[in-house]
């Protein structure tokens, strides 16, 4: 395998083995995507990405980790997306986006505001957990899902694929990582419930399972759902790589064809051995022991280290973020130092050589 490899899942098959991770820009009202997503998204798909996915969507007003966060509640958030979908996949890119629930890590205020919790008053809201345990003192402590909301959180996610598909969406990623909703669920340090979803592996991955469960039962069988995870907690007692695997295993006769394998987020304070590739061994792991498609991201700069995470069979994918946010036209640049000659928009061919 090579970077420049086309990747074939399911029904569609990516131009190449480079994704645009999904990156909160925190500049949407009321959960609407704007020009600015528009411009965001468009120039990754100009820039030689094979697929593009959007920042986190949040599936329900509660579900967004700030005011400002892109949302898929109402069905009038579909008319944009649509648009933004049409340029992004005329660019020859495959256009995903991602579903999330932020959980206890909601209501907070956008990072550049200081991140800080949000009072009602202000437009905040109270968050929803497994557990009434907040992520730390400078955050709002959350209500414990009863069975009623946990059913709500399904079908909230099952229509937000339905509006995805509308917007014609051809990926969805289901957000299960960074401490959000779903990574809750998974973690004995923020699960620490009694009933069905708490207690064993069984219980803490059944919403996990449910939600992929509710998703497949409409999202079309010929295109592609991933999920991302936190593949570790870096905490004693958490949620681990062995862990990952298990829950890789039972995800993939469900329906799901990638594991995005990212890690922690879910306890503040932790040690993460951040580095070039650091992320890349969770993804190699989960490839290998659980013999699913997997997608490696983190720190990912360079063309020959991409290349060399898919070429030594590490990972199918490789999601670029920051290093897509300083050059937008990366997979492009990359495809030169690597002596690859891959077409360039028509507009900007004459700037190719």
């Amino acid at each position: 395998m090579s970077l420049f490899e086309p990747l074939a899942l399911r029904g569609i098959t990516l131009r190449n083995r480079i994704a645009v991770s999904p990156m909160c820009q925190y500049s949407s009202v009321d959960g609407f995507a704007d020009d600015w997503h528009l411009v965001h998204l468009g120039s990754r798909a100009v820039g030689g990405a094979a697929l593009v996915l959007t920042e986190a969507a949040g599936v329900s007003a509660v579900g967004r980790i700030s005011p400002g966060d892109l949302g898929l509640y109402l069905d009038a958030h579909v008319e944009m997306l649509a648009r933004i979908v049409r340029f992004v996949e005329r660019q020859g890119a495959v256009a995903g986006i991602q579903l999330a629930h932020a959980g206890r890590k909601g209501s907070t205020a956008r990072p550049w505001d200081g991140g800080a919790m949000v009072a009602i008053a202000d437009g905040g809201w109270v968050p929803v957990a497994p557990s009434a345990i907040a992520f730390s003192d400078k955050y709002p402590m959350p209500a414990a899902l009863d069975d009623a909301g946990l059913r709500a959180t399904v079908a909230d996610f099952a229509a937000a694929a339905r509006r995805a598909r509308a917007a014609g969406f051809r990926v969805i990623e289901i957000h299960a990582a960074h401490g959000y909703l779903l990574n809750e669920f998974l973690s004995p340090l923020s699960n620490r419930r009694t009933d069905r979803y708490g207690g064993t592996f069984e219980n803490r991955t059944r919403l996990v399972r449910e939600i992929v469960e509710a998703i497949r039962r409409d999202w079309p069988d010929e295109l592609p759902l991933f999920i991302r995870i936190s593949a570790t907690d870096y905490a004693e007692g958490g949620w681990t790589v062995e862990d990952s695997i298990a829950l890789a295993r039972l995800l993939a006769p469900l329906g799901v064809d990638l594991v995005d394998c990212s890690s922690g987020g879910l306890v503040p304070g932790v040690k993460i051995p951040v580095g070039p590739g650091y992320q890349v061994p969770f993804a190699a792991r989960v490839k290998r022991e659980a013999g699913v498609r997997t997608g490696a991201v983190g720190m990912i700069t360079e063309a020959k280290q991409a290349e060399a995470i898919v070429g030594d069979g590490q990972a199918d994918l490789v999601l670029l973020a920051r290093q897509l946010l300083r050059d937008p036209y990366w997979p492009l640049h990359a495809a030169d130092a690597l002596g690859v000659d891959v077409p360039w928009p028509r507009q900007y061919d004459r700037a190719k050589r």
